[in-house]
């Protein structure tokens, strides 16, 4: 267990009047614990009670992974696939006395089954939502974490920087996708963060779309956005093309884009908002007349999560602290014809940004 997270989210717990949370395999389990797991048919779930020790609920074939963690052999419910898990909810249910507790659980990761059982075998539980305690956590980076981001970005950018040379007219959304997975991984990446987004001409209007066999035309915007794991932390980058030469207005909305990014960057500083960024890219696209053409926030947080919070976006009033880290992603669509994104990944220090992402911001000519 991560000492200093646990004293950490023990004050918080306290103040915010829970008797404990329960963490369910993933991000903030790895955060609080390191322990590594997946969700799967098996429960696994970790009780953190506010005023007594760690305990676990998980199969007896990873129960290791929690003594490495140093979670106590007795605070360990184990149980196998013969005798199914439900004997070691009942255990851990009757010693930890949930039955009284008001529990914070995770509203965006905890399964029905788990909660199920939990007021099964605790009637008296009372849940609410974990998340503004342990977002709270995990906004502040600390400098390991930091270095992990940058490291990540790193390995992201020396494979776009090989895999720049390699794209060809004619090659398809998808054959270009799998090219640069390949690059991240021969480049230092552990797994990529998500699959990377190849859109190109009409399907780049889209800010999610997803890799097609289109072939790659000249005159397109070429819109990618990749990124790679490095010991559990991400990064997250886009960077638009040209595809030869395109029309003047494709031009005209990437140097829109490029400003808004920078815009946004200007006021990135503690005190700041969130509303803040996210209004001062808009309004270089608004101004500009391509106001609904930009219909996302302007970023989001990364961390253990490549989507967590902060946000940028009108409805986020809270001030930035140094520490926090999001990205930075303004965009302009044009339906049917082509979309432009540029991404950074930025922290903020004690007297505004830096930038974590190096790549150039100009347009680029490829093919």
């Amino acid at each position: 267990m991560n000492q200093a997270r646990m004293q950490r989210l023990e004050r918080e717990v306290l103040a915010h009047g829970l008797d404990g949370i329960a963490v369910m395999p993933g991000p903030n389990m790895v955060y609080l614990s390191g322990i590594h797991a997946h969700v799967s048919e098996r429960p696994i779930l970790l009780l953190l009670p506010a005023d007594d020790d760690p305990a676990i609920i998980m199969p007896s074939l990873e129960t290791e992974k929690a003594q490495a963690a140093g979670i106590l052999e007795e605070r360990i419910f184990g149980w196998s696939d013969d005798e199914g898990h439900t004997g070691a909810f009942q255990l851990a249910c009757a010693q930890l006395e949930l039955s009284d507790f008001l529990l914070g659980v995770e509203a965006l990761h905890m399964r029905v089954m788990e909660l199920e059982l939990l007021h099964r075998y605790a009637p008296g539980l009372s849940t609410t939502h974990a998340e503004p305690i342990l977002g709270a956590l995990r906004q502040i980076k600390d400098e390991d974490e930091i270095a992990k981001m940058e490291e990540a970005i790193d390995v992201a950018q020396r494979a776009m920087e090989k895999l720049i040379p390699r794209i060809q007219l004619g090659q398809s959304e998808k054959r270009i996708a799998a090219m640069l997975t390949q690059e991240l991984i021969e480049s230092g990446g552990q797994s990529v963060a998500f699959n990377p987004i190849v859109s190109a001409g009409p399907n780049a209007a889209s800010p999610h779309a997803v890799p097609t066999n289109r072939p790659i035309q000249a005159g397109d915007l070429l819109v990618i956005d990749w990124g790679v794991f490095i010991d559990d932390y991400p990064s997250d980058i886009t960077r638009t093309f040209a595809i030869g030469s395109v029309e003047p207005e494709f031009e005209t909305i990437y140097e829109i884009v490029r400003e808004a990014n920078a815009a946004a960057k200007s006021v990135a500083k503690p005190g700041a908002t969130g509303r803040d960024v996210d209004r001062a890219a808009r309004k270089l696209i608004e101004d500009a007349n391509y106001g609904p053409n930009f219909f996302h926030r302007t970023g989001h947080g990364l961390g253990l999560e490549v989507h967590e919070p902060p946000y940028m976006m009108e409805g986020n009033t809270e001030k930035l602290v140094e520490g926090q880290v999001f990205t930075i992603e303004p965009g302009i669509y044009l339906p049917g014809r082509a979309g432009v994104r540029i991404e950074d990944d930025i922290v903020i220090t004690a007297d505004g940004c830096r930038s974590l992402t190096t790549l150039p911001r100009e347009l680029i000519q490829l093919a």
